[in-house]
């Protein structure tokens, strides 16, 4: 069932409320063309496949073909799709008969950040991901949610870490590091959601012969001379350098932006 978020109610037995049964997408649409649309759907289409809820590629493509066309009344915002499993009255043990709901929805565009870098904090609050549901960009973010409820004014973001002093992702980014050894990201594993804009970054880096490791980050690394720079990602806002975390100045690094200009030259 394909819902428009402005027009029809979310009916309160619905799973994905009740229970974080689903997962969703955030699409950032720049001058009229759907940035990594391809990554995207296919991205819900796993995690639809992972939580055994029934949605075909046709059936999500034509319903954001229609989304894309209901809400092109402007060159630059955001489309967010919620996919649940639909309507299965109470219990865990999801209906043999529910029919899936994917919800629509149109956004304005977030404020750019700071192109010379933004301040981050580190979460209080720790992420404990579930290996069976890493990577997945389910509905159930409270981690997430309590965490930045930390957030100072003046933050763009939180950095969470994994209770014992290793970095993971942001409250709602990713993480890379350029380090002198290297380039590096914490394991898919071990993070909540598996970026797409994370994605694209290695590729580009890769295909400039500068291959990125999934290795566990100590927040250790930050402080010491081998770093070269910290970058946030996600598909909304691209590539942001991170020029303070807490008290800790950390250096700009202006080498992603010779190699890749994800809000530019995709479509």
């Amino acid at each position: 069932m394909l819902v428009w978020a402005e027009q029809a109610p979310i009916d309160a037995s619905d799973r994905g409320l009740a229970y974080g049964d689903g997962v969703f997408e955030t699409i950032r649409v720049y001058r009229g063309g759907p940035i990594l649309l391809r990554q995207h759907l296919h991205r819900m289409l796993m995690g639809a496949r992972r939580l055994g809820i029934a949605l075909t590629g046709d059936q999500l493509a034509d319903s954001v073909a229609q989304a894309l066309a209901r809400y092109a009344a402007s060159d630059d915002w955001v489309l967010k799709l919620i996919l649940t499993r639909g309507s299965g009255g109470r219990g865990y043990v999801p209906s043999s008969v529910g029919e899936p709901c994917l919800i629509c929805s149109r956004h304005d565009t977030p404020a750019q950040p700071d192109s010379s870098g933004v301040i981050a904090q580190v979460a209080q609050h720790p992420l404990v991901v579930n290996p069976a549901l890493a990577g997945l960009k389910s509905l159930n973010r409270l981690d997430q949610v309590m965490a930045s409820m930390e957030l100072r004014p003046g933050v763009y973001d939180v950095l969470l870490t994994d209770g014992a002093g290793r970095l993971l992702e942001g409250g709602r980014t990713n993480v890379l590091l350029h380090h002198q050894s290297g380039w590096m990201t914490p394991p898919v594993r071990s993070v909540a959601v598996h970026g797409i804009m994370l994605d694209y970054v290695t590729a580009s880096l890769q295909a400039a012969g500068r291959p990125v490791r999934e290795r566990p980050i100590p927040l250790s690394m930050l402080n010491r001379p081998g770093c070269l720079g910290l970058y946030l990602l996600n598909s909304v806002v691209g590539v942001v350098p991170v020029r303070r975390v807490g008290c800790q100045h950390l250096p700009i690094d202006r080498t992603l932006a010779t190699i890749c200009a994800p809000l530019t030259s995709l479509k």
